[in-house]
């Protein structure tokens, strides 16, 4: 029971404090003319303010309140390091039994683990949410164990009672790590550029660590290259891409005794190879409808160099036309087909016959070219044919198909193959057919099948299209002219630029047109795992190893022709090797060294500020596990081997009952028997002066 004295006033409390001024004033004039009774007015006025500020006590009933300690568990990933989980468990049972020897108090327990995606722990977060559960009134202090690394600093809980950090880890950890300074995102195709690595011992680092260590390199999982680096310093790496695409270079350095963990001992940078300015030689060797095509399709692409020449004007025609009136320049045979040859990345003859302009040497030049890397496209006509056919000269060395001389002049609508269903040149076109299939071509060239790979027939299931790869070149063979008419609309048209667009990036050699890949698309921890293959048989099953050396062997089922693919969570942030065959792919989920394991040494440096703030502290507990006392608000809440919660003593009022202090006629007949004794005591004084 809890009394206490309330005022419910009659008037409001500037009309009493006026009343009181005027009161004030009478007495000090009373006082001033010596009347003998100034002090019974004094009581008089008093009992009449009093009753207008109607005075009550108020009695309570209150029960009390336990006090609230909150207490944050750091679980994340670097917790996981040395002896910080036992260090853990040991402080979470020590706190709870302290805070059971506490009257009167309460703990709440609130785990922390790694933020999704990487964001690391948010441990000033769930305390946020902690205090935001519980009444402010009741929190008696909060209590944080952790290595001190935590990653939202930005968000400071305003925090009613000392703030205790018991920190984990010990002063003489030390670790080593490989941090990817910079790198960009993109790079061009077989040009140099630099990263910027830097191989670091943090902590307290043993004389036996060395100034010098051993760092692999690789990329896409290929044969690794070992160089002999320093520690401690920025390290400018110069890197040139092999191919297009995700190209996925890991660096790592091995493990060294006693270092906190080799999670970070390793990184993953992808880097997405482009080409510069990609440079296309077309030839056409007469004009026809279907040469806008090509050149349409080539000029579209702003990455593209294109160097088309048109011979208007073969050696056996004499017409008495100038030259300079069919052709702004002369056709610079040799310094395209023998001086800057090896600068094209792809060559196409559009209808092209052999006129006497191209010397067979030069067509032998060509050979060599696909034969060392390049790639050719033989758009053919009904001149394919003739006897002054292309295959007439040394490219028949390579070509995938052979003419007989007939031309088909018919209407036949072009189908894919089983193959053409599953290559990624022609995969899906089908599915873009309009009502009633693609529109007709006219004219098809009759060839035979010497080696490669058809993708597409055409009348009387004639080749069509055939790819084939020589060497390290490829080259391909599209037998007739009439592409352009799907371009038209024709009857429905067809995927006319879609066909040529992944023909022409096919020769060019674009990862994702590659018949034999093994590809995974990462987003958060969800990695989608595709295997496209020709091959008749099921690939049979990926064998994915984790950053931690688990092994999970991963079926995956045929998710359309050509194409397999597998769905699956992983378990960890880090770098996995993906194997299948003679398929490796390494991806990165997350960064190759997670959040958790950038900075691993335990320091309390960054939550020390919040802490004496509040008048808590950081005790490590290496050196114990410190006693936890009450101390009064406002006191220093953290010493040597002891830390501190404020008791708050709430309290929730169960009933309240106000009673007047006096009844009203009692302060009236109060404040009228002062003014009467005031009255009788200067009368008897004027009598007796009398």
């Amino acid at each position: 029971m809890t009394q206490s004295i309330v005022f419910a006033p009659l008037v409001g409390w500037p009309v009493i404090f006026v009343l009181a001024a005027a009161s004030v004033a009478l007495v000090a004039l009373a006082l001033w003319r010596g009347l003998g009774g100034w002090w019974l007015r004094a009581l008089g006025l008093a009992a009449v303010l009093a009753a207008l500020a109607n005075p009550a006590l108020q009695e309570e009933e209150r029960a009390p309140l336990t006090d609230i300690v909150i207490l944050v568990v750091d679980d994340s990933a670097s917790q996981s390091l040395g002896n910080r989980a036992a260090q853990v468990a040991e402080a979470v049972a020590a706190v709870e039994a302290e805070v059971a020897g506490l009257p009167n108090t309460e703990l709440r327990i609130r785990r922390v683990s790694d933020g999704e995606e990487d964001a690391g722990t948010l441990a000033l977060t769930a305390l946020a949410e902690a205090l935001a559960e519980e009444p402010r009134a009741r929190v008696a202090g909060a209590i944080m164990i952790t290595d001190g690394r935590v990653h939202d600093l930005g968000l400071v809980p305003n925090l009613p009672a000392p703030l205790q950090v018991l920190l984990t880890g010990e002063e003489a950890d030390w670790d080593r790590r490989l941090v990817v300074k910079d790198a960009p995102a993109f790079a061009i195709i077989g040009e140099e550029f630099n990263l910027t690595l830097r191989i670091e011992d943090i902590g307290a680092v043993p004389a036996s660590a060395g100034q010098e260590v051993a760092m692999t390199i690789s990329i896409d999982a290929e044969e690794p290259a070992t160089y002999t680096v320093p520690v401690n310093q920025d390290l400018d790496l110069p890197v040139t891409l092999p191919h297009g695409g995700m190209n996925v270079l890991q660096f790592s350095v091995a493990p060294v005794e006693g270092e906190l963990t080799d999670r970070n001992n390793a990184a993953a940078v992808q880097i997405n190879g482009v080409r510069d300015r990609l440079r296309v030689l077309l030839v056409s060797g007469e004009p026809h409808a279907g040469e806008r095509v090509w050149r349409n399709l080539l000029k579209s692409d702003a990455s593209v160099d294109l160097v088309h020449f048109t011979i208007l004007r073969p050696p056996e025609k004499q017409d008495g036309v100038p030259v300079d009136e069919l052709s702004l320049i002369a056709f610079p045979t040799r310094e395209l087909f023998i001086e800057k040859i090896e600068e094209f990345d792809l060559i196409i003859f559009d209808r092209y016959r052999m006129r006497g302009i191209l010397p067979m040497s030069y067509i032998e030049n060509v050979v060599q070219y696909v034969r060392n890397g390049g790639t050719v496209l033989v758009a053919a006509g009904p001149e394919y044919g003739a006897v002054d056919s292309l295959y007439r000269s040394p490219l028949s060395e390579i070509l995938p198909v052979a003419p007989t001389a007939q031309v088909v002049e018919e209407g036949f609508r072009p189908a894919l193959t089983d193959l053409g269903r599953r290559h990624p040149v022609t995969e899906g076109l089908e599915e873009a057919a309009p009502e009633g299939g693609w529109g007709r071509w006219f004219r098809a060239i009759e060839v035979e099948y010497l080696d490669g790979q058809v993708l597409m027939t055409g009348p009387r299931d004639l080749p069509l299209l055939v790819l084939n790869r020589v060497d390290q070149g490829r080259i391909a063979v599209l037998a007739s002219d009439q592409a352009w008419l799907w371009g038209r609309g024709f009857e429905g048209g067809g995927p006319q630029l879609e066909l040529l667009r992944r023909l022409a990036h096919w020769m060019l050699k674009e990862p994702e047109l590659e018949e034999e890949t093994l590809t995974a698309e990462v987003r958060a921890q969800a990695v989608t795992i595709t295997r496209r293959s020709l091959a008749e048989e099921p690939p049979g099953p990926v064998t994915i190893t984790g950053p931690d050396g688990a092994v999970v062997v991963l079926e995956m089922p045929e998710a359309g022709p050509g194409r397999f693919e597998a769905a699956w969570t992983a378990p960890l942030l880090g770098l996995y090797r993906l194997e299948q065959g003679d398929l490796t792919r390494v991806i990165a989920v997350g960064p190759a060294a997670p959040r958790e394991f950038v900075e691993t040494i335990a320091s309390g440096a960054d939550l020390a500020p919040l802490a004496e703030a509040t008048l808590g502290g950081v005790t490590r507990l290496e050196d114990g596990m410190p006693d936890i006392r009450a101390v009064a608000e406002g006191r220093p809440a953290a010493g040597r081997g002891w830390i501190g919660v404020t008791p708050r003593q709430a309290y929730l009022t169960a009933d309240v009952n106000v009673v007047a202090l006096l009844p009203a006629w009692l302060w009236l007949l109060l404040a009228a028997g002062l003014a009467v004794a005031a009255w009788l005591v200067e009368g008897r004084k004027g009598a007796r002066a009398a």
